[in-house]
């Protein structure tokens, strides 16, 4: 859509916009974030509140650029859901930022992928969902692969390890507090909604920065400022806004088996980038989240 050379579109270009690509692509970006966290100095809140500041500002530009307003009238019926959701989108990140400094990157992740198993748990109970069998089963066995995950030995001593997976299933625990209130709204869709929820998140952010530790920029080097950057304005604002075009056009299924290129990516950048030590026993753990979490997912 930036470049016309004839009547033809270019194939590159359809390839690129093609809802797979796009949603294998935010995903491979996701799971890259860790490096990025760890090289910003500020807090996990101070840093939350950043991240949805530059998203927050790139999406109004794309929205000055395309033309498109948000009907805050017609979203007014939606507005607390949206705002809750928002301040869980906040706290997630905070949560899930904290992980990152306690244990590794892959074990965080992982540790954060549990999410979509307390959804399973909560349905039967919000939205009177019947738990099928196979539910059960992928609850219990994901439950059994998150104690491998965390090891006994780190659940006897209280290692750092330990609380680096607490913060990270906190922060599954708000995403799937978000997912929940999602189920709630009807009226609006897609990169909107994401727009109000940012700004949600800032709203609540902002004063708790402010009244905790304050604003620290000023004490970041070089470095952090580039992850900072690259953070909001690329993992947040550029990949939420493929996330979720891409998410309006697949079938639910395969979003969610496109979605475990996340935990890959994260997994391969913790070892192999990072030079962080993963047990074999973790990865049976890790596998046994990711693996019953997708075949609940399947259909058939």
């Amino acid at each position: 859509c930036l470049i016309k050379h004839s009547k033809r579109e270019n194939p590159m270009l359809n390839r690129l916009k093609d809802p797979r690509i796009m949603m294998i692509a935010s995903m491979a970006v996701f799971g890259t974030l860790g490096p990025f966290v760890r090289n910003i100095t500020v807090s996990s809140s101070e840093l939350a509140l950043y991240r949805a500041v530059l998203a927050a500002l790139l999406i109004s530009i794309y929205f000055i650029i395309t033309k498109q307003r948000i009907d805050f009238k017609s979203i007014r019926k939606e507005a607390p859901v949206l705002l809750l959701s928002g301040v869980a989108m906040g706290i997630n990140w905070i949560l899930l930022f904290e992980a990152y400094k306690y244990t590794t990157v892959s074990v965080a992740t992982l540790s954060y992928y549990f999410a979509p198993v307390i959804v399973t748990a909560v349905c039967p109970l919000l939205f009177k969902e019947k738990l099928t069998v196979r539910q059960v089963v992928c609850f219990v066995m994901s439950t059994i692969g998150l104690v491998l995950l965390i090891g006994v030995k780190d659940i006897a001593s209280g290692s750092s390890n330990i609380k680096g997976i607490a913060f990270g299933l906190g922060a599954a625990l708000f995403y799937a507090i978000v997912v929940l209130l999602n189920k709630f709204i009807k009226g609006v869709a897609g990169i909107q909604r994401t727009m109000l929820q940012f700004i949600s998140a800032i709203a609540v952010l902002l004063p708790y920065v402010l009244l905790t530790g304050g604003i620290t920029l000023a004490s970041m080097d070089s470095t952090g400022w580039v992850c900072l950057l690259v953070v909001g304005l690329f993992h947040t604002g550029v990949c939420y806004c493929l996330y979720f075009s891409s998410l309006k056009e697949l079938p639910g299924q395969e979003a969610s088996m496109l979605s475990y290129v996340d935990p890959l990516v994260a997994l391969l950048v913790s070892v192999f980038i990072l030079n962080e030590q993963i047990l074999p026993i973790q990865i049976l753990g890790g596998l046994m989240i990711l693996g019953f979490t997708l075949w609940n997912e399947l259909k058939s």
